[in-house]
């Protein structure tokens, strides 16, 4: 009888779909999955309809529109501060996670090590099993989740390949210090590694910190494959426009990859994101930090008085809290109480670590419109009325 493959056998389906699914069952309150509830700016979304009216909905060129790989240059150089040749050196891809993905099947052989710091984001790790590739885990501590060169070092072996950098990071929220790029980047350079980064939060930044891109520090240009997107400045996750920066050599077998996965990115959402990328002034970054600072402080405010007490995250729009009060002996346990108890869906804990840590730890995220989050605080509600009452 026809069997799956070895590989499929250890590729589970994610706990953030698992628990949006039970979500729905309980017409609560999803504040597990990372989709922004919030509006789509008006030059993006006018921009992808000025593009299906006109007829630009058959493939583009591998690395995507002109346009829009001109608009990412301008973009890392404004804001990243990094030079890149959008003829050359910019291929835009189906979501971060397709520039992830390519990036992977460019550099990496089986059995090559990847140091990933923990709690990581799922979809990394997973992609890296399936390249037959091996991560390799360097542990945060909270609550600023820091780390030392030391334990860094000590992950490191002949085997090591590359090291990825989520800042500002999904799920805790960690945005690395200038410090900790240069201790990273500088193993980078003394033992050959690329460098992975994720840089789809990087306007999400809170309490004054600033974003620093890894390629920005010496020696990273030709080491350094920078990969964001904008599912999250502009609120189109499900448009799947992603991009990967770096030296042209990695960059024509990233787009080559990318060309076999997916063809290209999807066409009329490609002149969306450009016209946003043209249009949009300073003021509407700025703004993002603003609005989302109000909505990080709702939701760790509920989070603490319902007996939860949150991480404050440094950037992105996730905390991590400790449900240690709640019932259950594991993060899956925890999270379907509160569900049930509440309404209000959180991503266990231990998904986000390797081992068995996180047992403690519930993820929410707090990209939704004010009235769902302020629902949600008020569920939340709940629980400190029933600690009350005991």
């Amino acid at each position: 009888m026809p069997r799956l493959s070895q590989l499929a056998s250890h590729i589970t389906q994610s706990e953030i779909r698992i628990m949006s699914v039970e979500c729905e069952k309980a017409g609560g309150v999803n504040l597990a999955q990372g989709i922004c509830d919030t509006e789509v700016p008006l030059p993006v979304r006018r921009g992808a309809e000025a593009a299906i009216e006109g007829g630009f909905n058959s493939y583009t060129r591998l690395d995507g529109i002109a346009n829009l790989r001109r608009a990412i240059a301008r973009k890392m150089r404004d804001y990243n501060k990094v030079e890149a040749d959008p003829e050359h050196e910019v291929v835009v891809t189906a979501g971060s996670t397709g520039a992830f993905y390519c990036a992977c099947l460019s550099l990496l052989n089986p059995a090559d090590e990847v140091i990933v710091f923990e709690p990581f984001y799922g979809y990394h790790v997973h992609t890296l099993m399936a390249m037959h590739a091996v991560p390799v885990y360097v542990t945060l501590t909270p609550p600023d989740w820091s780390f030392s060169r030391a334990a860094l070092e000590r992950a490191m072996t002949a085997k090591t390949r590359a090291i990825v950098v989520n800042s500002p990071a999904n799920p805790s929220g960690k945005v690395f210090t200038a410090e900790e790029l240069g201790w990273i980047t500088a193993l980078a350079r003394e033992r050959d590694l690329f460098i992975f980064t994720d840089e789809i939060y990087e306007y999400f930044l809170y309490d004054g910190r600033k974003h620093i891109s890894p390629a920005t520090l010496p020696g990273m240009a030709e080491r350094c494959i920078t990969i964001s997107g904008f599912s999250k400045t502009f609120s189109i996750t499900g448009w799947r426009i992603g991009y990967a920066v770096c030296d042209r050599r990695w960059a024509h077998a990233i787009g080559y990859f990318h060309d076999l996965a997916y063809i290209c990115a999807p066409s009329p959402f490609q002149h969306g994101v450009a016209a946003g990328l043209e249009e949009l002034n300073p003021e509407f970054y700025n703004s993002l930090t603003a609005e989302y600072t109000v909505k990080r402080d709702l939701l760790c405010h509920a989070l603490e008085a319902a007996g939860l007490k949150p991480n404050i995250p440094q950037g992105a729009y996730y905390v991590l809290a400790d449900a240690s009060a709640l019932p259950g002996t594991t993060s899956k346990q925890k999270a379907m109480y509160l569900l049930k108890e509440t309404g209000v869906a959180a991503v266990p804990g231990d998904s986000f670590y390797n081992g068995g840590a996180g047992g403690n730890l519930l993820r929410f995220c707090f990209a939704k419109t004010d009235s769902e989050l302020r629902d949600a605080c008020s569920r939340l509600e709940q629980l400190r009325t029933a600690k009350t009452k005991a």
